[in-house]
């Protein structure tokens, strides 16, 4: 009995191992072994032809010292960020505690809300093309039917990066609303009805008792959009590619044209692996930061 028993206990481990298998081995091969790589060139001067040779710190240095344009692109970046996360995370808030009342018409509303999550990034890009086109977009068509000037929407440094936020927050705000959908219906029903007996207003049951209750989810919401909008880019690649003059440019679109360089560049494999360390550094930065700050809102519980 007790030889059975340890050759089930056995066979369960094995069965355990090859179980995350698979996984470590995709974690190995696509997150690992690119690292390493990356790692390796950022010491390196290599431009995909010819011997590599050794630079040290030197791809460091003129990051820091003489590429602006990079820099630009990580203000850029935090500006988006910044004004994307305010507008679409009071969306998803608001319509999804809206959308846990029991009125008519909610499970249509959660699916069509939803729907622009699962559209191709570079669908998305086409329609906000030609929406936002300035010859025959939708847009422009619009305001001229009124006797309004039309707009060069991509033209313009504020109206491009404008343009990329409606593209972001139409994707994005969706998949925040389902998260927040589960929260407020993970909320004890008992502490509304207690609010009620002590005379608390509907405001005051929001801001006193669903936001206090929410702040784990709202934590977990909050980072992985603002991870993901430090991170986009390929709806601007898709919208603006940069344009116009580099003023829509961000952090991984200016990476990505190191490797993948357009309009005659050479390819820079060192110096593009080096700001791929610098921009990891500064996502880790943000990341702790905020986890930091918001470690007291994921107490709550």
């Amino acid at each position: 009995m007790r030889k059975k028993k340890e050759k089930l206990n056995r066979t369960s481990v094995i069965q355990s191992y090859l179980m995350i298998s698979v996984s470590t081995i995709g974690l190995f091969t696509f997150v690992v072994l690119p690292l390493l790589w990356i790692v390796r060139w950022c010491m390196f001067s290599y431009r995909g032809f010819g011997e590599p040779t050794f630079v040290g710190l030197d791809h460091f240095v003129r990051a820091f010292t003489r590429t602006p344009k990079y820099w630009m692109a990580v203000g850029n970046t935090f500006v988006f960020a910044i004004c994307k996360l305010a507008i679409e995370i009071s969306m998803a808030l608001v319509l999804g505690y809206m959308l846990t009342k029991r009125l008519r018409g909610t499970t249509f509303f959660r699916s069509i809300y939803f729907m622009p999550s699962m559209i191709s990034v570079a669908i998305i890009g086409v329609i906000f093309t030609y929406f936002f086109a300035h010859n025959t977009g939708i847009l422009n068509n619009i305001l001229t039917s009124f006797g309004l000037k039309p707009v060069k929407w991509f033209s313009n440094p504020v109206t491009a990066m404008i343009t990329i936020m409606i593209a972001s927050i139409w994707q994005g705000f969706g998949v925040n609303m389902i998260y927040f959908i589960t929260g407020f219906n993970s909320i004890d029903v008992s502490l509304y009805e207690s609010a009620q007996l002590d005379g608390a207003s509907n405001s005051q049951q929001f801001f006193r008792v669903t936001l206090p209750m929410l702040g784990p989810v709202l934590q977990m919401v909050v980072m992985n959009a603002l991870l993901g909008s430090l991170k986009t880019m390929d709806l601007v690649l898709t919208l603006t590619n940069g344009r116009p003059n580099g003023r829509t440019e961000v952090m991984m679109t200016y990476v990505y044209k190191q490797f993948f360089p357009q309009g005659g560049t050479a390819t820079d494999y060192g110096f593009g692996s080096a700001l791929t360390v610098i921009t990891a550094v500064i996502l880790a930065i943000v990341t702790a930061v905020y986890l930091k700050l918001s470690q007291k809102r994921s107490e709550v519980y």
